[in-house]
């Protein structure tokens, strides 16, 4: 009897991509785990850092360093590649696309000619523009590329929420959608507690739920990244989880809805842009897209994310 190994390769040995790994490693999601960097000393420490720690986890997994001729029979890349924004000189996310899409030629070259052929995901910023960016130019099946996209900020929205009401975040659930980013927007309309609207709680129960500012939350959501960078100059834990419940939900066939970053082609009212929304996923990556009842005011909020990413979209095949 043979038993099929998952194998992922990780591009890019810098704090995501090392704290992607530890993850997948830690929670056993994988059994084999490739970096693959220009700086072939971190990438190979990296690995052996993570291989030291495998002794003490759950399972036993591979950990080492190698070249793109190793992805011909992964099931996973991850592409971890590229800069960081600067907050000293006020950057967002949107202002590296230049410098992302420089680093991520040579990635790109080096996969087409890999032979590989599974899921890739995405997660080198601006997420949703760069997705979409490497689609092109691979030439890849939509459905098997995608990003992590706001499957983080959906957290930290959560998080915000959780702190506001005294209720644990895990019993909250909601999304934020479209960019990565500064556009993205949350529809309230969909979020819910215990499967109950939050609109409706805050109608019901005014000196409580009624004193939330979703306005403030929203932004308290999307800020969370930005705390965190200024506090310690990189995302780290947060991000790697994110990937490690988006790669189990692919790998494990569990069919899971997340908030992803995928093509859409008539969902949502958009066409040709990547943005993230709840999909189901599985083996085959986006395995359906799930169009949640969106309000005239989030609607119009989504399509203005969704034109920002357009935009920088044309931009990033110009560069």
């Amino acid at each position: 009897m043979s038993l099929e190994k998952r194998k992922a390769i990780i591009i890019g040995a810098g704090h995501v991509g090392s704290h992607a790994g530890y993850a997948l490693a830690s929670q056993g999601v994988v059994d084999e785990i490739v970096y693959i960097d220009t700086d072939e000393k971190k990438a190979k420490a990296q690995a052996l850092d993570i291989f030291d720690a495998t002794a003490y986890l759950r399972r036993h997994v591979i950990v080492r360093a190698g070249g793109y001729e190793d992805a011909k029979d992964a099931d996973l890349l991850i592409i971890a590649a590229g800069p960081l924004p600067d907050m000293n000189k006020g950057q967002t996310r949107m202002d590296t696309l230049a410098q992302t899409v420089e680093v991520l030629k040579d990635v790109i070259a080096g996969i087409k000619g890999s032979g590989f052929h599974g899921i890739i995901l995405s997660i080198s910023n601006p997420a949703d523009v760069i997705a979409h960016y490497v689609q092109h130019e691979l030439q890849y099946p939509p459905k098997k590329i995608l990003s992590t996209s706001t499957t983080l900020d959906s957290a930290r929205l959560r998080r915000a929420v959780a702190e506001a009401l005294g209720i644990d975040q895990k019993s909250i659930y909601g999304y934020a959608l479209g960019e990565h980013g500064e556009s993205q927007m949350v529809p309230w309309s969909n979020v819910t507690i215990a499967g109950k609207p939050l609109l409706e709680l805050m109608q019901e129960k005014p000196d409580t739920y009624g004193q939330l500012d979703l306005d403030a939350l929203a932004a308290e959501g999307k800020a969370g990244g930005w705390h965190i960078l200024e506090g310690k100059g990189s995302t780290e834990f947060g991000i790697g989880a994110a990937i490690a419940e988006v790669s189990r939900a692919i790998l494990g066939d569990e069919k899971r809805v997340l908030p992803v970053s995928v093509l859409l082609n008539g969902e949502y009212g958009q066409h040709d842009v990547y943005a993230s929304v709840p999909a189901i996923l599985g083996n085959n990556g986006v395995e359906e897209i799930i169009e949640l009842h969106l309000t005239p005011k989030e609607q119009e909020q989504f399509n203005q994310s969704c034109e920002t990413m357009s935009e920088n979209y044309k931009l990033a095949l110009s560069l």
